[in-house]
């Protein structure tokens, strides 16, 4: 659907008034937008057609933003970049959404060059990375394309915070990773307290690590953490 002069945007929004503004100004600009009122249609498009962009609003009718964004992560394992819009300017909204895959939010009321600027930041963002990319450490594979994961011919299901965390040590191995980094490329600007990597890291050890003979996932005490291959290094 996607053309080099006319990218595609979906909109998932109930609220009128809202969706005629951005669908006139982004139309305006040069993007083709289809729209949903509700989250089972949009998830429906959203699976459907390639977009380089969906803006999905949080509170909808028939499924909610979270719920779309999660099935078009976890189930239907599309990796479009993903801003959700929320009313709601609250620290645990943010990181739900995030971890449910969003890529980014927006506050309500916005204005609309900002919606712009963070629909280009994030077509930037993703031209970068959808090229077909397969980082492997030993015998763990991850396809940045298709993100599927596999350890030993093993598929892998990962929740989108863990992938998120585990392709970030994967890009960066063998260097070190420290918490503060790991934290802003993962959250962005969104400070999660201190137990929040700890769990996803602790979660993302039993999947990848403990099923198997050798672990991958490393903690340098007072540094940071890092995927690597121990023997390949030896």
């Amino acid at each position: 659907m996607s053309t080099e002069t006319s990218p595609a945007i979906l909109l998932i929004e109930d609220h009128k008034d809202i969706a005629e503004m951005v669908i006139a100004y982004l139309e305006g600009r040069g993007f083709d937008v289809d729209y949903s009122a509700d989250g089972v249609t949009g998830l429906h498009l959203a699976v459907t057609n390639d977009y380089d962009v969906i803006i999905l609003d949080l509170m909808l009718p028939g499924m909610d933003g979270l719920d779309v964004c999660q099935k078009l992560r976890t189930d239907a394992r599309r990796d479009t970049p993903v801003i959700m819009l929320t009313a709601r300017d609250t620290l645990d909204d943010k990181v739900t959404g995030l971890e449910t895959g969003a890529d980014d939010y927006l506050i309500k009321p916005f204005a609309i060059k900002e919606l712009e600027a963070r629909v280009r930041s994030l077509m930037r963002r993703h031209k970068g990375e959808v090229a077909r990319e397969v980082l492997s450490i030993g015998d763990l594979s991850v396809d940045t394309a298709t993100l599927k994961v596999e350890r030993g011919g093993r598929e892998l299901n990962m929740t989108p915070i863990g992938l998120k965390i585990l392709t970030v040590l994967m890009r960066a191995s063998p260097a070190v990773v420290s918490r503060r980094d790991l934290e802003r490329r993962v959250w962005g600007d969104i400070l999660p307290d201190s137990d929040t990597l700890r769990s996803h890291l602790y979660n993302l050890r039993k999947i990848i690590d403990k099923p198997f003979d050798k672990p991958l996932l490393i903690t340098i005490q007072g540094s940071g953490y890092k995927i690597i291959d121990t023997d390949a290094e030896d």
